[in-house]
């Protein structure tokens, strides 16, 4: 029992709303998910100890694992690339052990539903001996709004993406913070569980656009190509091989229809239905996010 938890209830809170005292790292906190994360925990009244590598933390070099964990409750994972890389199952796995060795007691990993990829790094998490919660997230809303596919929408008014017609209940990212946090302070209630996160209807992607593009008064059009002509796409735009052949692979079955379904894990955590996506296109509008020349976080 480390020093930091000696006083604590057994799942590692003060015994009392869960929250008092309890110290948790977040991975990737200036990230899209990370940064979403620190704030709902910030605001649920936990200690936040960012890890980024503005904070000295690294993924790729384990030396610089300890200084962050020791000494801490609980932890988010959020692998930087994509949880269906192939180094992520290595790299998740020994953090989480590293973790339990060093008193950290519960690991909540972001992972993707339908991600055949993502699996091996899920089952590196849960063979690693802690406490653990999966959240299996669809594809998030700000991912229109933010990174690549938002900065083609501005610049160029045309989204061209490898998904076809099938439809996917696009996620609010801070419903996803919210379930991540939720997991993180209700003791035992969601260990060793995987949720499943999703928002309330399914969209496509060029039914997603053409939201974007009414409430911003734009004319934004999406634009499907084949997978491997994406991939080539991602070559001439100087993204490494191994990368984008990566991505090819993931995209030719993550967008083939199989998550054209709901999930309820966030009526279930968090007893509300989740946010729709008119919502955050709503907001992202009346914020510019859209805007030419505007940036991510408009």
């Amino acid at each position: 029992m480390t020093e930091t938890s000696a006083h604590k209830g057994t799942d590692g809170t003060d015994g009392t709303d869960g929250t008092k005292d309890m110290t948790v790292v977040v991975t990737g906190a200036t990230g899209r998910t990370g940064r979403r994360v620190a704030e709902a925990a910030r605001a649920a009244g936990l200690d936040v100890r960012a890890a980024s590598r503005a904070t000295g933390f690294d993924w790729r070099s384990r030396s610089t694992w300890a200084d962050v964990l020791r000494g801490a409750d609980a932890a988010y994972l959020a692998y930087p690339t994509d949880v269906g890389d192939p180094e992520a199952a290595d790299a998740v796995g020994a953090l989480a052990r590293e973790a339990a060795g060093l008193g950290v007691r519960r690991l909540v990993l972001l992972s993707a539903r339908g991600e055949d990829q993502a699996r091996p790094a899920e089952e590196a998490l849960t063979g690693a001996g802690g406490q653990w919660t999966v959240v299996r997230a669809a594809w998030f809303a700000q991912n229109f709004s933010e990174g690549p596919l938002a900065e083609e929408l501005r610049q160029h008014g045309e989204l061209v993406f490898p998904a076809g017609e099938a439809g996917e209940p696009f996620v609010d990212l801070r419903d996803v913070a919210d379930v991540v946090v939720a997991a993180l302070t209700s003791g035992d209630r969601y260990a060793g569980r995987v949720l499943e996160v999703s928002g309330p209807r399914l969209l496509t992607f060029g039914e997603a656009v053409a939201e974007i593009a009414r409430a911003t008064g734009r004319e934004l059009t999406y634009r499907y190509v084949p997978a491997r002509e994406y991939g080539a796409n991602l070559a001439g735009f100087g993204v490494p091989e191994e990368e984008a052949a990566f991505l090819v692979d993931l995209f030719g079955t993550l967008l083939d229809g199989r998550n054209a379904r709901l999930s309820d894990g966030v009526q279930e955590v968090l007893g509300r239905a989740p946010a729709d996506f008119g919502r955050f296109v709503r907001e992202g509008a009346a914020a510019g996010a859209w805007a030419p020349g505007a940036s991510d976080g408009a």
